[in-house]
């Protein structure tokens, strides 16, 4: 295959025209692309997993460390933290940089703010932040941690992207940023998404890993529950299914909204939220809220109105006060962002060059080894700075030992900087000491306080060194550090205390939920036979005034309720379900139900029915096989409906009986026992319906033989009360068990021709 090259002439050499050398195009793009996919994962979209900041937050702190914008200094304007970041760091637009601001301030975004904010920085309603002209900001307690140690060569620097300055590489980062404010980015090929934890739970992780380095994954389990919601919220996800999810670093997690019950008086009640699920719009929530109050779709609910002030307060108000309000919650949660699913993909850089997917032990293990790297280096800086003052005080001893004779060097000698070196065997940095000494400080009281110092660092160099050689001794000061941020940030303050809590999932049946939500009502479903399908009000007795299109007539027509569920059974084996309340309203001609569905165009309709629970169904193939299957087996939520007889062209699904099989335990009558089978060659079988296996889903079983044809029609029926059918003068006929004995036999024989009077269209009805 020849190659796609960037030329500059159809012939020569074209480096020799323009001084370039021609480059395949697709290893060009490839490179270009790659360089463009590794600058968005580590430069912009995935945090270091030693101090969970992506490069915009950390150089948002790096300029307002450098400001000086500590907790306890005043307030800078905005304007003047993003211009200084945006000049000397991060050379991207001014209102990326304010955005990534503000959110650092938010409460309800952030765990734990990094940044405290003065003016307007938006609400949990969506408005944004004022201008940043308008509003200031210093850094918080918990970025003073992050930054701790920093001016101690405690992490690299690099250049800026203009190398005019330096910048951090990474924090020392004292505080679990990572895990305790959580992240969210999306890179090229990969993304992550790490919901907000408790500071307090993940210091008591911490130090367990700490005494206990190869503990097991269900030990850390047992200090860490799961996430801590800036917003509260209640957590519904099991706990092995939240265990995994930390033991993989890929999952989710469902939250609700908090909610109450309130008595107003005289018996009526209204339901209060206080907590909304992390990350939820409140303004868009009650939209929603309300566009599903105009369409009628939350039957149960009344009115919803916002009674916020800087606390959250939602009030619905039910219909009825006989209202179940738990059914009306869980109705909620299904349609709206009152119960909502953060994701959970770990996915950050290792080291900060690695992007990989970490669990909860590699991350909080990684953290860990970053603050031994930190306190070994913050140590090692503090020898060198002693190392140099016991220089220097060595130097000023010199004077004191020999001052008579280092003040007659300096008086009269030129070159004394040099003679000093070599009389007294000192440095460079030593004589400049000396020569740079006052007379004032050349007294008895000094002496003794130099003598003190050069004792002191003597003995604090001695157990720095000590310290370096003892990792023991090192873990313990780490624990001690994680100690003094787990009672800094303790569950008994304001920040620290738990906010999102656990509950299990309280499950309802739906069949039961879905009667109180709706309005029972009696309809008659009317259905065409082209397929048009529709409900009339009431329960009607006359079908005869039915009103079709040109061409088409009644098909079936049965009584229902509004709660009900609407079976529709077709020829290509797939059930559908519809409910009541969802059918078009008997003005005009209804709908076409393949409007409604994805029915093949060669499927028709079979039959069309009420599910009642507790019913079971016998369906069957134009071949004769068929089996028994529960009606609430063949509910469908899904437009595609469920296929549960499976049939291939030529052969389809022609018969669905219902079987009332709770009717055997109700002793006035007896309940159905045996099948009654029909083929188009007229032979009738008569056999135990406890031959028919009881299925899901399948081909079936062999339920009559045939030499030619297939089956013609199935009743069921008690052999007691014996065998009817109806003949074409609409006269009933009856055969009890004496005569029906030569018909019987077992599933899958031939049987024997019908009975004189049987119906000639081979239908018992």
């Amino acid at each position: 295959m020849k190659s796609n090259l960037i030329s500059y002439s159809e012939s020569g050499d074209s480096s020799d025209l323009f001084g370039v050398e021609p480059v395949d195009l697709r290893i060009f793009l490839e490179d270009r692309y790659l360089s463009y996919a590794l600058s968005t994962i580590m430069g912009r979209a995935l945090p270091d997993v030693r101090d969970g900041m992506k490069p915009v937050h950390r150089r948002i702190l790096h300029a307002m460390h450098l400001l000086r914008l500590l907790p306890e200094s005043s307030f800078a304007k905005c304007a003047r933290i993003v211009g200084d970041t945006m000049g000397k760091f991060h050379p991207h637009g001014d209102q990326a940089i304010y955005d990534t601001l503000v959110r650092l301030s938010q409460s309800f975004t952030a765990r734990y703010p990094l940044i405290d904010g003065q003016g307007n920085f938006g609400n949990l309603d969506g408005d944004n932040a004022a201008a940043m002209r308008y509003t200031e900001a210093r850094m918080t307690h918990v970025a003073i941690a992050l930054l701790d140690g920093i001016a101690e060569d405690t992490v690299d620097f690099r250049p800026t992207y203009n190398e005019e300055d330096e910048e951090p590489v990474v924090f020392p980062a004292a505080f679990p940023n990572l895990l305790a404010n959580g992240t969210a980015g999306i890179a090229v090929g990969m993304a992550t998404s790490i919901p907000p934890h408790n500071a307090a739970e993940l210091c008591d992780v911490a130090l367990h890993l700490i005494k206990f380095p190869n503990a097991r994954f269900e030990e850390l389990f047992e200090f860490l529950p799961g996430p801590d919601f800036p917003t509260g919220g209640i957590i519904v996800e099991s706990h092995d299914s939240i265990l995994e999810s930390y033991r993989t670093g890929k999952g989710g997690f469902r939250t609700r909204a908090v909610w109450r019950k309130e008595d107003i008086g005289r018996g009526i009640w209204q339901i209060v939220i206080t907590e909304i699920p992390y990350q939820v719009q409140k303004s868009k929530l009650i939209e929603k809220i309300a566009e599903l109050l105009v369409a009628k779709r939350v039957p149960l609910l009344a009115d919803i109105r916002d009674e916020s002030d800087e606390e959250i307060r939602i009030i619905l108000e039910p219909k009825s006060r006989f209202a179940d309000p738990n059914i009306l919650m869980e109705h909620l949660f299904k349609l709206t962002d009152l119960e909502s699913r953060f994701p959970l993909n770990m996915n950050v850089l290792s080291k900060g060059k690695v992007p990989r997917v970490m669990n909860l032990y590699e991350i909080l293990k990684e953290w860990l080894d970053h603050r031994k790297e930190v306190l070994i280096r913050r140590s090692r800086y503090r020898l060198s700075q002693i190392e140099k003052r016991l220089e220097i005080l060595g130097a000023r001893l010199v004077i004191f030992l020999n001052i008579d004779e280092v003040i007659s060097i300096i008086c009269h000698e030129d070159n004394s900087k040099q003679i000093l070196i070599e009389r007294f065997e000192i440095n460079e940095n030593q004589a400049e000491s000396i020569l740079n000494s006052r007379l004032s400080s050349l007294h008895k009281l000094e002496k003794i306080k130099i003598s003190d110092e050069f004792k002191n660092l003597k003995k604090e160099k001695g157990e720095v060194e000590s310290f370096l050689k003892s990792p023991e001794r090192q873990w313990e000061r780490i624990s001690w550090e994680v100690e003094q941020i787990k009672k800094k940030f303790s569950k008994d303050t304001d920040l620290g205390a738990r906010r999102s809590n656990f509950m299990k999932e309280t499950k309802i049946d739906s069949v039961i939920a879905q009667d109180l939500i709706l309005q029972k009502e009696p309809i008659t479903v009317v259905l065409s036979e082209k397929g048009w399908i529709r409900a009339l009000k009431g329960h009607l007795d006359n079908f005869n005034g039915l009103i079709f299109k040109e061409g088409d007539s009644l098909k079936t027509a049965f009584h229902a309720q509004t709660t009900d569920r609407i079976l529709l059974f077709t020829t290509g084996g797939k059930f559908y379900t519809l409910i009541g309340d969802k059918l078009p309203t008997g003005r005009g001609h209804g709908e076409p139900i393949r409007t409604m569905f994805d029915i093949d165009n060669d499927s028709d309709f079979i039959s069309v029915f009420s599910h009642v629970p507790g019913h079971k169904l016998l369906v069957a193939s134009t071949v004769g096989n068929g089996f028994l299957v529960q009606e609430s087996d063949v509910l469908a939520n899904t437009r595609k409906g469920k296929q549960i007889l499976n049939v291939s062209m030529p052969v389809k699904a022609v018969i669905c009986k219902s079987i009332d099989m709770a009717s055997k335990h109700d002793h006035d009558k007896d309940g159905p026992d045996s099948v009654a089978i029909v083929g188009e060659n007229r032979k009738l079988l008569i056999f135990s319906l406890n031959q028919i296996p009881e299925m899901r889903r399948g081909k079936g079983v062999r339920l009559q033989k045939y030499r030619n044809g297939g089956i013609k029609d199935i009743e069921i029926f008690s052999m007691i009360n014996g065998l009817t059918w109806i003949d074409s003068a609409g006269r009933t006929h009856t055969r009890y068990k004496s005569e029906l004995m030569t018909y019987c036999g077992e599933r899958a024989q031939i049987g024997r021709l019908v009975p004189k009077g049987f119906p000639r269209n081979g239908k018992f009805r």
